[in-house]
C-alpha cells in the first residue's frame, strides 16, 4: 500500500488540505531529518525525548544507551509517538493574526521491541550511520562487543502516519491587503558548512569524498 489508512489516529483535522497520508511524502521528510522526537506515557507522566533515527523499510530504528527509560518504555512493545518538523520560512502576513510558518511535518505511530538478534543489531547500527554520513560506516572503526553491548536499539513499526505541510505566501483578510505592511516569506534554510578537522588529526589523512560532498539537503 503506498499511502497509509485514514484513521482517527493519523487523520489531520484542522487545515486538512495541508495533510498527506502517501508514503513517499512522509518518509522524504523522515529521511531528511537527523533527529526525531519521541512520545510516550510512564505511569501518567507523559515524555518527549530527541533522539537520532533511521529509515529501514516501513520501520524506524532508534537508539540510545542500554539504561535509556525511552528505549525500555518502547522495548515493552507500548505505544509511542515520533514527530519530525522543518521550519522552511516565517510567514509574514499584513496582520498579527495571519502570521504563519512554511514547514514539513511528520507523525508516526507504533509499537517497538528491542532488537536482540546480533546480526539484526548490527544492520541497525549500520542504517543508523549510513543515514547521518553516508559512507561512514565503512570507513570508521565499527563497534565492537562491548560497545554493542551498552547500546540498546529498538525498532519500530510505522503503523500508521500522516504529513502536513505548508508552502506559499502570506493570506490576509481582503481588506487588509490595502495595508502599507510588507508582507511575504523570509526562506529559512538549513546550511552545511566546511568541514573543521580534529586537531589530533594526521595531517596525512585527507577529507574523505562522503564528507567533502555530504548530499542532505532541506
Amino acid at each position: 500500500m503506498s499511502s497509509f489508512e485514514q484513521s482517527q489516529l493519523n487523520r489531520v483535522k484542522r487545515v486538512s488540505e495541508r495533510a498527506a497520508y502517501d508514503r513517499e511524502t512522509i518518509y522524504r521528510i523522515v529521511d531528511d531529518a537527523l533527529v526525531c522526537h519521541v512520545g510516550f506515557v510512564q505511569a501518567g507522566q507523559p515524555f518527549v525525548i530527541p533522539t537520532i533515527h533511521a529509515r529501514d523499510g516501513d520501520r524506524l530504528i532508534l537508539h540510545g544507551a542500554a539504561s535509556s527509560r525511552m528505549l525500555k518504555h518502547i522495548s515493552e512493545r507500548k505505544d509511542i509517538c515520533v514527530t519530525i518538523t522543518f521550519v522552511d520560512g516565517l510567514v509574514l502576513a499584513r496582520s498579527v493574526f495571519h502570521h504563519s510558518m512554511n514547514y514539513r511535518s511528520a507523525i508516526l505511530f507504533g509499537t517497538g521491541r528491542l532488537i536482540e538478534d546480533e546480526e539484526e543489531k548490527w544492520r541497525g547500527f549500520k542504517v543508523l550511520t549510513d543515514h547521518i554520513m553516508p559512507g561512514r560506516w565503512e570507513d570508521a572503526r565499527q563497534p565492537n562487543r562491548k560497545e554493542l553491548k551498552a547500546t540498546s536499539l529498538v525498532a519500530m513499526d510505522i503503523e500508521t502516519a500522516s504529513a502536513k505541510i505548508r508552502t506559499g505566501p502570506p493570506v490576509d483578510d481582503e481588506e487588509d491587503y490595502e495595508l502599507p505592511v510588507w508582507a511575504g516569506v523570509l526562506p529559512i534554510r538549513r546550511a552545511i558548512l566546511p568541514p573543521i578537522a580534529d586537531d589530533k588529526l594526521n595531517k596525512s589523512i585527507v577529507l574523505p569524498e562522503y564528507i567533502e560532498g555530504y548530499p542532505r539537503k532541506d
